[in-house]
């Protein structure tokens, strides 16, 4: 599953759903990129190094940078 489905099921929407949060909000929804973790937090809409919690390191991406629309 890419990390895009695995965030918008994680948050109860569809890829839709979040895009269209994410488009029209100051905040989107990130996921940690490392293949292992699926932590998920708000971010903002350009975040590409956001801290994951789990791993302590630098590889949340918000879904806007996931989907290439940023």
């Amino acid at each position: 599953m890419s990390k895009v489905r695995e965030l918008a099921e994680q948050v109860g929407m569809d890829v839709e759903e979040m895009l269209e949060e994410a488009t029209f909000d100051s905040v989107a929804w990130g996921i940690c990129t490392n293949p292992d973790c699926d932590y998920t937090t708000q971010v903002e809409p350009d975040c590409q190094e956001g801290y994951c919690e789990e791993c302590q390191t630098q590889t949340v991406k918000s879904c806007l940078i996931l989907m290439g629309l940023i």
